[in-house]
């Protein structure tokens, strides 16, 4: 195939775009920006049982928020129905395809006797050349393809290399239902056809899919598109990925405070590489990716690697783009309503003065957001039992003492600030621990913050030194 790569997403809408959903959406995406082609999103919609408007947009979201943007409008398959019929049709008037009439009964002595036999279950094609003059009064037929039944299906996969599949196994498969409803294998083929799909990228369960879609494919008369087929994402104990191992939704890991670049990062990893980098940007990904790398073992997910390769991303981010994140994050967190609550242009402005320390200490945007609580906090503080302990235990003594030394600092900036306190703490031989943790407790009524130099500097003067005056008062 020349011309234009595009390649497609299409997913069930079920559910979530769940983990390895996003992998293959990344890989298609990525196959066709390095290709200067398209992604289509098609959203395999027929089985209407099962079918969820919220799934379409949270599949849609999810695709949006990892930056995975699709070209043109998201196609639906079940729109495409008619068309679907319409080249059954002319499968049955190229010979191609016949009418089925043999019943589930029927279907199910078949299965049984394979069984017994020790084949796989199979149709027999007891339909393939009879007159349908022969079939019962009223008897609403399937229909079936007629595959070839010698020699073998060959499939040339960019990943998995040749494979090939002995016609015998294939059997005349179904292609549309007696309810005049088309299968999943005859629609796939006709959108991908319709749609100009030049490369499929997809998990490596569809391989014996990609056999029988070929059959469709020549009796046609139609290209075969490019494919190839990438190992499905197991857990660390190399089990199938499962919700236990964290093969959870793209929304799950969005609102456990994972970057979207920072997961696309991981993601490409699975099953990919380019060399040793682990930490890849989106510019670089485009740039190098290249389906043909793909490993054919299946890779494994380990969310503690994930969350060391965000911790990156957090810590080497831009201030004021962590900042973004973390204002869009709060809607999406569990409590993220407290900080909605008080977000003033003041905390803001707060909140970019304090990030280079908050960063340091964060691997998450929830952690974050808990390092930031403190910005947001509104006076009188209500105490953590341990923060109230420092301050019971003799941190308010000392704190009486700090409270003038504080007062008398015109520059409030961290070096004034910090050459102060040392001077206070050596001046009352104590160590700095000594005057640092009760001076945290104060400002944040927790025992843990980023420094407290950081911390004292980025509140301003007047609301660190009513936080202490309450805690003193």
């Amino acid at each position: 195939m020349s011309g234009e790569v595009i390649t497609r997403f299409a997913p069930s809408p079920t559910g979530f775009l769940h983990i390895g959903g996003a992998r293959t959406a990344l890989f298609n995406w990525l196959y066709a920006r390095n290709r200067g082609g398209k992604m289509l999103l098609r959203i395999e919609d027929t089985d209407r049982s099962r079918y969820s408007e919220e799934a379409v947009a949270a599949i849609k979201d999810g695709l949006e928020w990892l930056g995975l943007s699709w070209d043109g409008d998201a196609i639906s398959q079940y729109a495409r129905v008619e068309r679907h019929r319409e080249v059954v049709e002319q499968l049955l008037v190229a010979g191609k395809a016949y009418r089925c009439y043999a019943t589930p009964q029927e279907l199910e002595e078949m299965r049984d006797k394979a069984r017994a036999e020790g084949r796989p279950p199979r149709y027999d094609g007891r339909w393939r050349d009879r007159d349908p003059s022969e079939a019962p009064d009223g008897a609403v037929p399937a229909i079936r393809i007629k595959a070839p039944r010698q020699g073998d299906t060959t499939v040339a996969d960019k990943v998995q290399g040749e494979v090939s599949f002995p016609n015998a196994d294939l059997d005349d498969f179904i292609i549309l239902r007696s309810d005049g409803n088309p299968t999943y294998m005859l629609a796939v083929v006709v959108d991908d056809h319709d749609m100009g799909v030049t490369d499929i990228i997809r998990g490596d369960d569809h391989l014996t899919n990609a056999a029988r879609q070929t059959v469709i494919y020549e009796a046609m008369g139609w290209p075969v598109p490019n494919m190839a087929h990438i190992p499905l994402i197991h857990g660390p104990d190399g089990a199938k990925l499962s919700k236990r191992h964290g093969a959870l939704g793209a929304e799950a890991y969005r609102e456990m405070g994972y970057l979207p670049e920072a997961l696309c990062n991981y993601l490409v990893r699975l099953g990919w590489s380019h060399g040793d980098d682990e930490i890849i940007s989106m510019k670089q990904m485009i740039e190098w990716f290249d389906i043909a790398h793909v490993n054919k073992g299946a890779a494994r997910f380990d969310i503690k690697k994930l969350e060391a390769i965000n911790g990156h991303y957090v810590r080497n981010g831009d201030d004021d783009d962590l900042v973004e994140a973390l204002l869009g994050f709060f809607p999406y967190m569990e409590n993220g309503a407290y900080f909605e609550e008080r977000l003033t242009p003041e905390t803001v402005a707060r909140l970019k003065t304090a990030m280079p320390g908050l960063k340091e200490r964060a691997r998450t945007l929830v952690d974050l957001a808990d390092g930031a609580r403190f910005l947001f906090a509104e006076r009188p503080l209500h105490n953590e039992e341990k923060a109230e302990k420092i301050l019971a235990e003799g941190g308010r003594d000392v704190l009486r003492q700090l409270f003038p030394i504080l007062e008398t600092v015109v520059d409030w900036q961290i070096e004034p600030l910090e050459t102060a306190i040392r001077e206070f703490a050596d001046a009352h031989e104590l160590k700095l621990g000594k005057v640092a943790q009760p001076l945290r407790a104060a400002l944040t009524g927790r025992t843990t913050s980023p420094g407290v130099f950081d911390v004292i500097a980025v509140l301003g003067r007047d609301e660190a030194l009513g936080r202490i005056s309450d805690q003193l008062n």
